[in-house]
């Protein structure tokens, strides 16, 4: 029996080397891209979500031994819920990962703090470099089914591959989450910034307000911030069902029969 803090631990440092790549290439897309700073240029967004795929893939590798690498409340959630996960230990994952969300943010915005004060020295519109918001401000309905499907496709794909009786994958897991991540990116980034992870969002939401960012979502008069929590806890419990009830399903029963 591993002891919790080394879980913890695995969970806050995945968590952290996830979201140093991932806010790493946004901050260097969005500061440097086009010599414009604040400007995002063309294939900016490929870079993204190859990035946030790759700080995926090796916060995977780091945790995966220790504490499974879930690196999201979602998937701590969906994985109690599905999986046998002990309930005791979700608050406290979910702790770490955001803790480890938190310190990448202040990391990474000390990395760039020169191109920060020349950006955007009044901090009043490049929070997004560090958390996510919604395309279309007016509704809180397209960025929610938004981030529900992303995080049902999520673990949908990640419960197909953790599956020994379907396709094992052993050491190329960690890729495969990696690219599913990535393709979740290109194809439904754009209505709340596919965050697809509590933690991610909201880690660095808080080191926004801390750090005087004004449009932060949390304490601007928006109130974004509650979109990207819990449209991915009941995206990613819908991904898990869906994925026990059909395939999961199938192949027990295959198994059973054989």
């Amino acid at each position: 029996m591993r002891p919790l803090r080394a879980e913890l631990a695995a969970e806050f440092l995945g968590t952290l080397v996830l979201l140093l790549f991932g806010q790493g290439v946004v901050a260097m897309v969005s500061l440097f891209g086009s010599g414009v700073p604040g400007e995002v240029v063309k294939g900016g967004y490929t870079n993204i979500t190859i990035a946030w795929g790759l700080g995926v893939t090796f916060g995977i590798y780091i945790a995966g031994k220790i504490s499974g690498a879930h690196l999201n409340p979602a998937v701590t959630l969906t994985l109690a819920m599905f999986r046998d996960f002990p309930w005791k230990k979700v608050i406290p994952y979910c702790l770490a990962q955001t803790a480890g969300a938190f310190l990448a943010s202040a990391i990474v915005f000390l990395e760039y703090r020169p191109a920060f004060e020349k950006a955007d020295p009044g901090l009043d519109h490049t929070a997004g470099i560090f958390t996510t918001f919604p395309a279309f401000p007016a509704s809180y309905w397209p960025g929610l089914i938004d981030q529900v499907l992303g995080t049902a496709l999520l673990l949908l794909l990640i419960f197909a591959l953790s599956d020994l009786r379907n396709q094992p994958v052993a050491e190329l897991g960690p890729l495969l989450v990696g690219l599913s991540v990535v393709a979740i990116g290109m194809s439904f980034g754009g209505m709340h910034g596919y965050a697809i992870n509590p933690a991610r969002d909201f880690g660095p939401r808080l080191f926004t307000v801390l750090a005087g960012f004004r449009n932060n979502g949390l304490t601007d008069g928006s109130f974004v911030f509650w979109v990207p929590i819990v449209g991915p806890l009941a995206g990613g419990v819908i991904g898990g069902w869906v994925y026990d009830q059909g395939i999961g399903r199938w192949l027990r029963e295959q198994t059973e029969a054989g």
